[in-house]
């Protein structure tokens, strides 16, 4: 199983904002396991954070915006990508500016400057987003869509195609992300001239200048039309003698279409796990690209809840003496019967829930329930095995929960029933402190969620 990775140590790059014109710093920096990318705005007061995730998209417009909040930052794209694709999955990102630095327009530099800081593997195990159905997002007029198949490694293929005599149809793909280094990350944005004045009017591309984009001009236009659109940017007018691009040679034939290629997968690092998959792109955006960044978080988040598979026939990881090694309860109270699987942050427990039990003497008679309470108990019980599963001599510590939120019930548990619960860390254990999810599913339908905090003491 790969491991989590993030930087040795951090680096810091410079320059101007697509969009604001402003000169900007941004630091990235090491994270620890499970962080994800967070972006921190060191500008302004208390220093807000943004998770670097689909549902914080605010707007697409020429670059991907995140919002939580009043805080955003934009043009994230291009830093995700170099981080996604060089495999890095912690990292903090700081900048002081509502946007990232344009630099070229490329993700060359991050590639670089990650490679020159190291990446240092983490003893987490990765958490892949492993693609088991197609999952489409098409424009409402058909002209745009993205598709993700399943497959064993994760590889991009881009199609676009303009209505210009200079950029027609191009085609990129991406098979290995060992690649991306030199066939995706020197690929710079792209920008038609005819689009410029609709742009400024947007009040975007104050930064935007021959360096750090590809210009084209595809459309005859007055000189006197160039020279007005040149004062606009306050940017030199160069020559112009025949349509092409007007700044620079290519890096690629294709160029633009390895540039798209890029922002998919900058886009799709908003999902916030390591796919394995194949993604089709026909001419893809912003919006497209973050679109099904959605939908897979959708995804995501209902595979989080899916029941786990129980076998009735399958041998317990924790039998019931095993349990009361580990556990102080005992009759009535104790409510594992048994544990059937357990990883680094989770666990699934069994409680089969029989007639004989105390509690339904007068809970209820004539119609017996088990009590919510006893529920979120069996699932604290399973999460006390789970966080116990942490320390080198578990039968010498004891777990001590200091608060429960969010509690649901969402179906009553009657004798008969078998509850399979599973309880998972929503973060890491530190300084004793562990807070937890947990679910507790009745024939395969969510019975009750709680989330729980809890401590680790070593008994006296």
């Amino acid at each position: 199983m790969s491991k989590q990775t993030t930087l040795k140590s951090s680096f810091t790059l410079s320059g101007k904002g697509l969009h604001t014109g402003l000169q900007i710093t941004l630091t990235v920096n090491p994270a620890p396991e499970n962080t994800g990318y967070v972006i921190k705005r060191v500008d302004l007061p208390n220093v807000p954070e943004i998770p670097a995730l689909a549902e914080y998209v605010s707007e697409t417009t020429r670059g991907t915006v995140l919002k939580l909040g009043e805080v955003q930052v934009s043009t994230v794209e291009h830093a995700l990508a170099a981080l996604y694709a060089l495999g890095i999955d912690n990292c903090i990102l700081e900048v002081n500016a509502p946007e990232f630095p344009i630099l070229d327009g490329s993700s060359k530099f991050y590639v670089e400057q990650i490679e020159n800081v190291g990446i240092e593997e983490q003893s987490k195990d990765k958490d892949y987003f492993v693609v088991t159905k197609k999952i489409v997002y098409e424009t409402p007029d058909k002209s745009s869509s993205i598709m993700l198949l399943p497959d064993e490694t994760f590889s991009v293929q881009t199609l676009i195609g303009y209505d210009s005599p200079v950029l027609g149809n191009q085609f990129a793909v991406l098979e290995n992300m060992a690649d991306f280094k030199t066939e995706v990350a020197p690929a710079r944005t792209f920008v038609f001239v005819r689009e410029l004045e609709p742009l400024l009017k947007m009040n975007l591309i104050k930064g935007g200048d021959l360096t750090n984009a590809i210009v084209i001009y595809d459309r005859p236009t007055a000189k006197s039309e160039l020279q007005r659109l040149s004062e606009l940017m306050n940017q030199p007018c160069p020559e112009v003698d025949s349509l092409g691009y007007m700044n620079t040679e290519l890096v690629f034939n294709n160029e633009p279409a390895r540039h798209k290629l890029l922002d998919v997968i900058g886009d799709l690092a908003l999902i916030g796990k390591p796919i394995k998959g194949k993604v089709i792109a026909m001419h893809p955006g912003h919006s497209v690209n973050t679109a099904l960044a959605k939908l897979m978080r959708k995804e995501i988040k209902r595979q989080e809840i899916l029941p786990p598979v129980y076998n009735t026939d399958s041998t317990a990881l924790l039998d019931i003496n095993q349990i009361k090694e580990l556990l102080p309860h005992r009759y009535p109270f104790l409510l594992v019967d048994k544990v059937v699987e357990m990883g680094s942050d989770y666990i699934v427990g069994i409680k089969n829930v029989t007639m004989n039990e105390m509690h339904f003497l007068g809970h209820f008679p004539n119609e017996p329930v088990m009590p919510g309470v006893l529920i979120i108990e069996a699932m604290a019980q399973c999460a006390g095995l789970l966080v116990l599963s942490q320390v080198e001599d578990p039968k010498n510590y004891s777990t001590y929960f200091l608060k429960i939120d969010n509690v649901k019930f969402r179906q009553k548990v009657v004798p008969g029933d078998t509850l399979v619960m599973k309880v998972v860390f929503l973060t890491d254990v530190r300084r004793g402190i562990a807070n937890i999810k947990g679910y507790a599913f009745v024939q395969g339908k969510i019975a009750t969620e709680a989330e729980m905090t809890a401590q680790i003491a070593k008994n006296k």
